[in-house]
């Protein structure tokens, strides 16, 4: 291995980009599991758009589907990026957890998979659970919850309900593309508001202002916070790593205009990806905290599953030079492993690395001034179920 990245630092300067990725896969194949007989490198060129370079099936099914090129250059003709919609009516719409490291109980997620396309997104695995693949079917399979709306009215309406913050947008981002179609965001706001519940919300889309009519009267009653996430301040790496967000410039836009609207607006710098966004960490935040953003909060990468093969191919392909130290500081933020799940330590990572970028934030943070803002609960009215049986007195 370490003459294999020792030939990786010499050519990689002069090479062009697939012998600079060919000798990266050599040189971390042994920390990723790779071998370029069974994964043929593609051209990020012909991926244009996309966040995933591949679409291996996920860890349930019985057959695994690996890209074989087959002498013809076919593994390099990609269509047109296409969306393919499902429709899911589901059961239940709040979902539960009670995990120490999270400060929210209960969540909902409109929809499951993103349009983004954000090559580190942590939620990909969970595409498995529908027979799909957590690569390319992540960004093009999106499952609608119709209904979602009258879910969560009637669970608002359950005699035993109890009001605390609804994180919206916990797994995928609410605000993807796709909302301007579906409105399912929109719906569940509107529902919260008739019912005062507080609500909490995570996106990276430029589309949140335009539900300012519903969010701003919220706010005011100290019902709804918004944290938007800024990864990077360069475009040019914000366009490799999440292909179909809003740009960095929006979203500073973007926080200035919930600012403005007298919305609380927090900063996420997520994920922090080492030594390729980790430099930006106080740029960020001063930045955002220009713009209006008065609180905020980090999360280090996180590779659970199949996401530690997508990350890793993205990452020889896109920064071949670079690539085995980038694992390498994953690891050691992650007792050696490329991910913990502890509850301690997935947020955050461990070790000398993760302790020095967490103090680095802290100190920004305090130098800024950011703080935490906290909603209320004690306005919440249950709203009247339609369908509810009339009392007989």
């Amino acid at each position: 291995m370490a003459s294999s990245a020792k030939r990786l630092i010499e050519k990689s300067e002069k090479s062009d980009w697939r012998q600079a990725a060919q000798l990266s896969r050599e040189a971390i194949g042994a920390v990723v599991n790779f071998s370029s007989e069974e994964r043929p490198i593609v051209d990020p060129a012909r991926r244009r758009g996309r966040g995933a370079l591949s679409n291996e099936s996920g860890r349930f099914e019985r057959e695994r589907r690996i890209e074989t090129d087959d002498g013809w250059s076919s593994i390099e003709e990609l269509g047109e990026f296409r969306t393919n919609v499902h429709a899911e009516r589901a059961k239940t719409i709040i979902t539960r957890n009670d995990s120490p490291d999270i400060s929210f109980d209960r969540s909902i997620n409109p929809y499951r998979g993103c349009e983004h396309g954000c090559v580190y997104c942590y939620a990909r695995p969970s595409h498995a659970y529908m027979g799909l693949s957590p690569g390319l079917d992540f960004e093009t399979e999106i499952f609608v919850k119709e209904g979602a709306a009258q879910l969560l009215e009637r669970e608002l309406s359950a005699r035993n309900y109890s009001p605390k913050t609804i994180a919206i947008g916990a797994n995928t981002d609410p605000y993807q593309p796709l909302e301007k179609r579906y409105r399912i965001t929109r719906g569940l706001l509107e529902v919260a508001s008739r019912a005062d519940h507080p609500i909490g919300i995570v996106t990276k889309s430029s589309l949140v202002v335009r539900d300012i009519d519903i969010l701003a009267p919220m706010a005011r009653k100290g019902l709804v916070k918004v944290a938007i996430s800024v990864t990077t301040l360069d475009p040019a790496l914000a366009r490799a790593v999440e292909p179909r967000a809003a740009s960095p410039e929006r979203r500073l836009a973007t926080i200035e205009r919930l600012a403005e609207a007298g919305i609380p607006v927090a900063v996420l710098v997520a994920p922090i990806i080492p030594a390729v966004n980790d430099a930006e960490i106080e740029a960020i935040l001063t930045r955002a905290h220009a713009a209006g953003a008065r609180e905020a909060g980090y999360v280090m990468l996180r590779l659970p599953l199949e996401l530690r093969e997508l990350f890793s191919e993205w990452l020889v392909t896109h920064f071949p030079a670079k690539a085995r130290h980038v694992l390498s500081l994953v690891r050691s933020a992650r007792d050696g492993k490329l991910y913990d799940p502890s509850f301690d330590k997935r947020m955050t990572g461990d070790g000398p690395y993760a302790w020095m970028v967490g103090r680095r934030f802290e100190l920004a943070s305090t130098r800024l001034g950011f703080s935490r803002t906290r909603l209320r609960a004690d306005l919440f009215r249950p709203p009247s179920c339609g369908a509810e049986q009339l009392s007989l007195f």
